[in-house]
């Protein structure tokens, strides 16, 4: 079992910054893939980013590429979305994801509350 609380969203303006951090319990972190996503209003909810155990293989969402990176740190049982250049479009509530899917970007067990992230034009 894990459980997981994010935290860093808030509101920033076009062009501006924002880390996302996602605070992880359970004996079993480091086995688990990690994985970020986002629901925009009135959308499904969508892959952004996820992350293997190892931290050796990453997977993003075509449109945040080069813009976003996930990290973790197994011994602080964290994951971090580091969020440049953001756009209006990035705006939704951002939710961290743990599990053990097939693909990085589906099939998650395990998920967080969510943090909202604004971004105005």
């Amino acid at each position: 079992q894990v459980q997981l609380v994010e935290s860093g969203g808030g509101a920033v303006q076009a062009g501006g910054s924002l880390r996302l951090s996602c605070a992880a319990s359970g004996r079993t972190f480091g086995a688990y893939a990690m994985g970020w996503f986002r629901r925009a209003p009135g959308k499904e909810r969508e892959f952004v980013a996820g992350i293997r155990w190892s931290g050796g293989r990453t997977d993003y969402k075509d449109s945040v590429k080069g813009r976003f990176t996930i990290s973790r740190d197994n011994a602080k049982t964290t994951v971090s979305l580091q969020m440049n250049s953001l756009k209006p479009e990035d705006t939704a509530v951002y939710y961290c994801a743990a599990g053990n899917p097939p693909v990085l970007v589906a099939g998650y067990n395990y998920w967080g509350q969510g943090t909202q992230v604004t971004v105005s034009s």
